[in-house]
């Protein structure tokens, strides 16, 4: 509880020059899609925080020595690793959402519901809300994703693939044509490198450097005042 103390303050008293603050990046992609590749590349050294109960369910099935490759023998025992994985990252949101500082949402984005949700939620706190939709063949992500240390059995990635692919439509819709950018990373693992990541990486930087909107603009001025008021009081 103390260090949840401590890191809540800092970054609700960092936020306000925090160089991500306002913006959050949605990646969308099923399994294999390459889009864990893109999040690691594309935003390294920005400072945006990010946002993936896969990430964690990985650490926790690690520590209990449970296998990446989803049997369903140990299916109970990563339900309930998945679901407190979930609780884990639904609190590290809210903390990074207070102090309104830079997200990634890491996932495949097949809920679109969810997605919806805190789309919503950032668009009314003032941040700028941007997909990039990482999109592959089914053949290229089946093929890319048995290659991977936590392998998605191959039904799910199926189904996941296209829940992915039929919710496309209803998020360009949702964030507008301006800020929804398909990618397209039917390319070889080389070619991954030096032409996908480059076209993310020069999206990132371009929406990165787009002012704040009004509401973000009132409450970074109203952060301002209050620290001067309080540094003023303890001198």
């Amino acid at each position: 509880m103390k260090v949840f103390k401590s890191f809540k303050e800092q970054y609700l008293q960092e936020g306000v020059y925090d160089p991500g603050i306002f913006k959050a990046y949605f990646l969308a992609g099923g399994p294999g899609s390459g889009k864990s590749f893109v999040t690691s590349s594309a935003f390294a050294g920005l400072g945006l925080k990010l946002v993936n109960s896969d990430s964690v369910l990985t650490r926790k099935l690690e520590r209990e020595g449970l296998s990446l490759k989803m049997p369903d023998s140990e299916k109970d025992q990563r339900d309930k690793l998945r679901d407190k994985a979930k609780v884990t990252v639904a609190a590290q949101l809210d903390l990074y959402i207070q102090g309104r500082l830079g997200c990634i949402m890491d996932g495949t984005a097949r809920n679109f519901a969810l997605i919806s949700r805190q789309q919503r939620l950032f668009k009314f706190l003032g941040y700028q809300t941007t997909m990039l939709f990482v999109n592959t063949s089914l053949d290229v992500a089946l093929e890319r994703n048995a290659k991977r240390d936590r392998t998605v059995p191959k039904a799910d990635a199926i189904k996941n693939w296209n829940t992915v692919q039929s919710n496309m439509g209803q998020y360009q819709r949702l964030f507008g044509a301006q800020n929804m950018y398909i990618i397209d990373n039917n390319r070889s693992e080389k070619e991954l490198v030096t032409l996908t990541l480059n076209k993310c990486a020069s999206i990132v930087r371009r929406t990165m450097n787009q002012p704040h909107g009004y509401i973000a603009q009132q409450w970074i001025k109203r952060e301002l005042d209050r620290k001067k008021r309080w540094n003023f009081i303890k001198t």
